[in-house]
């Protein structure tokens, strides 16, 4: 079995908190290669994130790779992070942009995710493997898709050493991309982001934020089943077990599952797998 790992995302609350833990608990028995943890928009969960990082890496034995974004952070907030995240033994590092969020005037110091990863080159030199993102679908502020690949190939060029998409459900999007910045001179390994399948409409209601495009086929199944969850979470299951199969066959090196910091729809898929 190909590589595989999961991503978290920092809880606010003590249910909140007691979700991530019996998720970590169960999804350690997959033996992931590592658990990301997201950054949040503008910094809103700064302490949240080195906190369930630690508690990930400590209580749960996970390989960790925090993430970083351009959007709130200073230079020397992000040097004091990274010097942290190394003194605790961290190899990995997710370099994003992140979203500016509403109401925020400026980004920070840095605009773009290759400024970032050029800036974690210099300050932590080859300490960290660093993943960036990657859009198969392109990103949804892209100008238009050739140039949308030449931003990725910067982040490459800056010093990145593989990258995560984000999800998709028509695995020809993401063979085409990977061609694509091949043909560039992209060398890196681009593991595919995988989505669970557990609530149609929280899904629906992520991809129309994302841009991820739901195919019409996968929409039309899942709503006929209405609010049949478990004929839903099956369904779902099904769907993105053969998504890997596709994307396995095809050379992808690995899969990323966003979890949501549950466990159960990604636990159907890589026992479907399995």
């Amino acid at each position: 079995m190909p590589a595989i790992s999961f991503e978290f995302f920092p809880p606010k609350t003590d249910e909140q908190r007691v979700q991530l833990e019996r998720a970590a608990q169960l999804l350690k028995t997959h033996q992931p290669d590592y658990a990301s943890v997201t950054f949040g928009a503008g910094g809103s969960t700064l302490s949240y994130t080195g906190d369930t990082v630690a508690r990930l890496h400590q209580q749960y034995g996970f390989n960790v790779a925090p993430h970083l974004s351009c959007v709130g952070g200073t230079r020397d907030e992000l040097a004091t992070m990274l010097d942290t995240y190394r003194n605790a033994g961290y190899r990995r590092i997710v370099a994003l942009r992140g979203d500016l969020p509403s109401g925020m005037a400026t980004p920070g110091d840095f605009r773009y995710a290759c400024e970032l990863v050029r800036f974690i080159r210099q300050h932590s030199g080859d300490h960290f493997h660093i993943e960036v993102a990657a859009y198969p679908e392109t990103h949804p502020q892209a100008e238009d898709a050739l140039r949308d690949l030449h931003h990725f190939k910067a982040k490459v060029d800056a010093g990145a050493n593989g990258a995560i998409t984000q999800y998709f459900f028509n695995p020809d999007a993401y063979f085409r991309f990977v061609d694509d910045v091949y043909k560039l001179g992209v060398k890196v390994p681009i593991v595919p982001g995988i989505m669970p399948i557990a609530n149609y409409n929280q899904l629906k209601r992520f991809s129309d934020m994302c841009g991820a495009e739901i195919p019409r086929w996968i929409a039309k199944r899942m709503q006929a089943h209405g609010d049949d969850a478990a004929s839903v979470r099956a369904l779902g299951a099904d769907v993105v077990a053969q998504l890997c199969r596709r994307l396995l066959a095809g050379g992808a090196p690995g899969l990323h599952f966003y979890t949501l910091n549950r466990a159960r729809a990604t636990q159907a898929v890589l026992q479907q797998l399995d």
